[in-house]
């Protein structure tokens, strides 16, 4: 019986431990897009890579998913099927094969014109970067329809109150209304705080849990809250380049698209590295040397995706296109090592 790839769940996890910054003034006054980020819960910045390398980096992506020599051909649609590609996660996210690692992966984290936000919002250029993931997803118009349904959520626990984590895209493909891209309600991360006092989680909440530990999913019903409150629902649209920043606290969600736009894309989180614990400082260091990809943190809540695992006659092994290593490793310069967690500031 042929191998059925599917994504596996995260597998391991670490404490979340973290800090937050103060609470966001009421009315903010920077001048800048820091007031649209902090009303609205996220914001777009303009050309953080310039168009030409952002191009760049989505042909790179292109090419590693070609090399798995599984059939996709990116220049011949009728190979766009689910089954010429390794495994992934909601249809697009690589949580394995060292994807996290890639050369490309680690140029585009280390642009100046990304880190630079980060650090202004921060007010400190001694930054950590999350060993995210990438997400290469073909259009739903030619692959056909994906067996993924929305899934409201925000990446951040409902006693981290305060502004405690800010996540990235960094755009390599157009985001236009009808392409695949990000979903969020609009101003949700300001009323975070007032929608857990409102809504208080009680009982039983099985998606907490060592995987999830900064992970909370809304019903149809919180989201009818939020837009009492005046949130409304936005398609956040891009073009190549473009870096996405938003509130962890933002409800969000991905959605596919109609559009034949190959959705492509590096996810990239930045948060002061005096943050960051001893003990997260070693696990940090032992899951870059490894290659691993973890989660949207860069210095806490440290869980990696563990082995790739596909099944065959119904049971679970491990994938054979799983890798250890990057296909093109990455070029370990100072900043980047910083960046990583591995060299101190």
């Amino acid at each position: 019986m042929a191998p059925s790839r599917t994504a596996t769940p995260p597998l391991a996890a670490t404490p979340s431990t973290t800090k937050a910054v103060a609470a966001v003034p009421t009315t903010p006054a920077f001048g800048d897009w820091r007031d649209d980020f902090y009303r609205d819960g996220y914001v777009v910045i303009k050309g953080a890579v310039p168009k030409e390398r952002a191009t760049a980096y989505q042909d790179e992506a292109l090419t590693w998913l070609e090399g798995f020599d599984l059939g996709f051909d990116r220049k011949d649609k009728s190979t766009w099927k689910m089954e010429n590609l390794p495994q992934s996660w909601k249809g697009g996210m690589y949580l394995h094969f060292a994807a996290a690692h890639e050369k490309y992966v680690w140029d585009a984290r280390c642009e100046p014109g990304v880190i630079e936000p980060f650090a202004k919002l921060w007010g400190t250029d001694e930054l950590l970067v999350s060993f995210d993931t990438v997400n290469i997803t073909l259009p739903q118009s030619v692959v056909g329809t994906y067996d993924s349904q929305p899934w409201p959520h925000c990446d951040q626990a409902p006693e981290k109150k305060d502004l405690a984590c800010v996540q990235g895209i960094i755009q390599l493909s157009h985001a236009g209304p009808r392409d695949g891209g990000l979903l969020v309600m609009k101003n949700s991360a300001p009323l975070f705080r007032q929608f857990f006092e409102e809504n208080p989680v009680a009982g039983p909440t099985p998606w907490r849990t060592a995987k999830h530990q900064d992970f909370h999913p809304f019903t149809p019903d919180n989201l009818e809250w939020y837009k009492s409150q005046g949130c409304e629902l936005v398609k956040v649209c891009a073009e190549p380049g473009d870096l996405i920043m938003w509130d962890s606290r933002e409800v969000h969600w991905a959605e596919f698209g109609s559009s034949d736009v190959v959705r492509t894309l590096v996810y990239a989180t930045y948060t002061p590295a005096a943050w960051m614990t001893e003990e997260n400082r070693v696990l940090k260091k032992a899951l870059f040397e490894q290659r691993q990809t973890t989660t949207h943190w860069p210095h806490c809540n440290l869980y990696t995706h563990g082995g790739a695992t596909i099944k065959v006659d119904g049971e679970e092994v491990p994938d054979p296109l799983d890798r250890s290593k990057p296909v093109t490793n990455l070029v370990e310069s100072e900043r980047l090592l910083k960046l990583a967690g591995v060299l101190r500031y």
